[in-house]
């Protein structure tokens, strides 16, 4: 190679080299707080709680508590960290499926529940911004009712949100639609609020945008780490994977509906065909804030009663008419097989359909619910406890839930947040340039 050849081989190469840095420091700079998927761990949060008073989050009061009142069965609540305002100031809020507003607590509180870490004060934040409304006094307030008759009640205002991931990359939201809340009740939470997932405009998944495709998944652990993906990270494939339709409905905005054609008790199959239950555009709503799963107590009557002839334990009289046993095993229990549309068969644990309670006996984890359907149309939730060691996908635009079996308490190989993986590409692109001017030079 002659001299003149080699030097227009090294400035030609050069030239890349720039305009490749050039490119990837644009797109990490405008994308660096915008990566197409990220994950994060969860914290889980477990209490005692009377059938009665378990929480099933639901706005606008469409659902209301149970009438069982006697059993104390282990709420379980799986939070997400959150960092708020500026400069930010973290806070723990539980992950909730089933409604809308993503609120913590902030001062000043008129009537506020305990929570770990410091109460927000949005005198401190520069990116704290009032929200005007068209009311006579241009306040932009909520007031948000939950199952078991908790509430919040407090402003919609504008701050800015950001959610660190495991990777340590921040995923950063300016101008978010939050709830700063100044009054609750009947809230018993180790956190300071909700993070709101349903579909409706205000809730954290929409307010991501469509870079986050609507996507979310989650696998929650009864014991060990539990996890959520977003965006990219969120998609649910590979063995075992069973998919089903989503459906939405007018009756119940913003919750996301599933269409369950029959339960299993062991090889007796109880169909919805035939009964109230039965539907085809979905019949139950899936709740991430729910711990129990709560059956139409006409159909919920049958499943019932296909346990009661399987299992030979001691039955345990309970005012409410739970179904508990004098056992310290779940061996004499049947496994339960949820049939949702599509072929998605789901095959619970024994841990995911009973719960020792009262100090020794082991209690169905399915609650029956009320006679007449709940405003809003809603009779029937797959609650977090039956979800528990199922990766769970979500994923609005192909109108699809996806379950995949699996540990979740074990370290998953969880995908790189999309702009790690962009970084790393582009040092790997970097360096193979650098070795290949390297090689001219010595030419």
């Amino acid at each position: 190679m002659s001299s003149v050849t080699r030097m227009m081989s090294m400035v030609l190469s050069l030239q890349i080299i720039t305009a490749f840095f050039f490119i990837t420091a644009t797109v990490s700079s405008s994308d660096s707080s915008q990566p197409g998927g990220f994950t994060m761990d969860l914290i889980q949060h477990r209490s005692k709680s009377n059938s009665s008073s378990f929480r099933r989050s639901n706005i606008d009061n469409q659902l209301r508590a149970t009438p069982y009142a006697d059993v104390a069965f282990d709420t379980y609540e799986y939070l997400m960290k959150l960092q708020i305002g500026t400069p930010p100031v973290e806070i723990e809020a539980i992950l909730d499926t089933g409604s809308e507003v993503v609120w913590t607590q902030c001062l000043p509180c008129i009537n506020c529940f305990n929570q770990s870490s410091p109460i927000f004060d949005p005198s401190k934040s520069s990116t704290y911004k009032k929200i005007r409304c068209t009311t006579p006094d241009q306040s932009c307030d909520y007031d948000v009712v939950y199952g078991d008759k908790s509430y919040s009640i407090g402003s919609f205002v504008s701050e800015t949100v950001s959610i660190k991931s495991t990777s340590g990359q921040s995923y950063v939201m300016p101008e978010t639609i939050i709830g700063c809340s100044h009054n609750n009740s009947a809230f018993k939470t180790s956190g300071s609020g909700i993070v709101g997932l349903n579909w409706k405009p205000l809730s954290l998944i929409s307010q991501m945008g469509k870079h986050m495709l609507g996507a979310i998944s989650y696998c929650f652990s009864p014991e060990g780490t539990s996890n959520i993906n977003f965006g990219s990270n969120a998609i649910v494939s590979g063995e075992g994977t069973v998919t089903t339709p989503m459906f939405k409905k007018k009756e119940g905005p913003g919750l996301y509906y599933l269409n369950l054609d029959a339960v299993s008790v062991e090889k007796t199959r109880i169909e919805t065909l035939g009964t109230p239950f039965h539907a085809s555009d979905g019949n139950i709503v899936i709740d991430s804030g729910s711990t129990l799963t709560t059956l139409p107590a006409s159909y919920c009557s049958l499943v019932r009663e296909a346990v009661e002839k399987f299992v030979e334990a001691e039955r345990v009289t309970s005012k409410d008419g739970t179904l508990c046993y004098k056992t310290n095993t779940m061996d004499v229990f049947p496994v339960i097989t949820m049939h949702f549309t599509g072929g998605a068969d789901l095959v619970l644990g024994k841990t995911n359909t009973y719960m020792a309670v009262n100090g020794g006996d082991i209690c169905l984890a399915i609650i029956c619910g009320p006679t007449i359907p709940l405003p809003g149309g809603v009779d029937a939730i797959f609650g977090n406890r039956a979800q528990n060691n199922f990766l769970v996908g979500y994923d609005d635009s192909s109108r699809l839930f996806s379950f995949k079996p699996t540990d979740c308490g074990v370290k998953q190989d969880i995908p790189r947040d999309s702009v790690s993986a962009a970084s790393f590409l582009q040092f790997n692109i970097t360096f193979v340039l650098f070795i290949y001017v390297l090689s001219l030079i010595r030419l």
